[in-house]
Formats: structure tokens, C-alpha cells, sequence
């Protein structure tokens, strides 16, 4: 079974992180594996030495690092080095010097999380239909105490986590996304 990497933010690493090109950058580490700040630029549209810049910054808070496997002193390849980021939310509610910080990175997760769903969405007509029969979109709309909510959450991750394994022939890497909050309803 792969091992699974998980950075869990603290204050320090909230800030280094809340920006959308450093929440795309290190997602694109993650799952399309190394890569130049040349390569990425073209990726995100970006100018080689802005994403180069922004690069560096994740590698000052832990995130990624140099791939010294590849490359050479022009050519500086980077590698993500966890394969997730947790964020306990409930770490930095209230707290008035992080909360910009969690609101940018949390609006930027939910803006990537958009991007691959509609991505999938945009191309479902290319998938074979197995895939596509494996395949859901779905939500459901339940009546939970907090208390059951962070067990549903957890039990959702223990079951993901079952599924981690190395990657084989004929998988096709798949984005496992769960959004899971309170919403205020009409009144009666």
C-alpha cells in the first residue's frame, strides 16, 4: 500500500500557502508529478519567474522541494512532497491574523474543486462507458448534529484512505471530492 503524506497547516504554513497560484501550482505537483517553473508557467499562463517565485515560496514552507534527480543548474525541477493537505479549519476560526488567509485558501480549494468537476463534466462524452457508469456526481441533503457530521467526515476519509494504493494498469487517476457543511434554511 502507497504511504500517504498528509501536511496539516499551521498558522505559518496557512500564509505561505493562501494564494491562488500556489494552490494550483501544487496541485498540478501532486498529480501530474515534477516539473520546471518553465513547464508549470505554460500550464497556469503564468511568466516563468513569477511561477519560479512562488515556487520558492512553497518550498520555504514544506510543500514541495528540488527534484536533484532531474535537471541541471539551469534546469530546476520541483516535486510536491506530502500528497495532501489537511486543514483543520477550527484551528484558525477566530483568529483574526488568519482568518484572510483561511478565507482565500479555502475559496481557492473550492474554486479547484469546480475546475475538475467541470473539467470531468466538459469531456464525460470522451470517457468509455464503463468509466462513465463508475462515475457520480451526486449530493444528498441531510439533518445532522455537529457531532455526527464530523463522524460522517471521518468515516468518508477512512473509506478513501482504504482505497490508496499504487497506481496500476488500466486505473485512471480519480478525484475523490467530498464538500460537507452546514446551510441555513428558509425559516417556516
Amino acid at each position: 500500500m502507497v504511504r500517504h503524506r498528509e501536511h496539516e497547516l499551521d498558522a505559518r504554513s496557512l500564509r505561505g500557502l493562501a494564494h491562488p497560484l500556489r494552490v494550483r501550482l501544487l496541485g498540478l505537483l501532486r498529480s501530474d508529478g515534477p516539473a520546471t517553473a518553465t513547464r508549470l508557467a505554460e500550464r497556469v499562463g503564468e511568466r516563468s519567474g513569477t511561477t519560479s517565485w512562488h515556487l520558492r515560496q512553497l518550498a520555504e514552507h514544506g510543500f514541495i522541494e528540488q527534484d536533484t534527480e532531474r535537471g541541471n543548474r539551469r534546469e530546476r525541477w520541483w516535486r510536491a512532497v506530502q500528497d495532501s493537505t489537511r486543514v483543520r479549519t477550527e484551528k484558525f476560526t477566530g483568529d483574526p491574523d488568519t482568518q484572510e488567509p483561511l478565507t482565500v485558501l479555502l475559496h481557492e480549494f473550492v474554486t479547484q474543486h469546480y475546475r475538475q468537476s467541470a473539467e470531468f463534466v466538459a469531456s464525460v462524452g470522451e470517457w468509455s462507458p464503463e468509466w462513465v457508469k463508475a462515475s457520480d456526481v451526486s449530493d444528498w441533503l441531510l439533518s445532522l448534529s455537529a457531532a455526527e457530521l464530523e463522524r460522517l467526515t471521518a468515516e468518508v476519509a477512512e473509506l478513501v484512505e482504504r482505497y490508496r494504493r499504487e497506481p496500476s494498469e488500466g486505473d485512471e487517476q480519480i478525484s475523490v471530492q467530498l464538500q460537507a457543511f452546514p446551510r441555513r434554511g428558509l425559516s417556516a
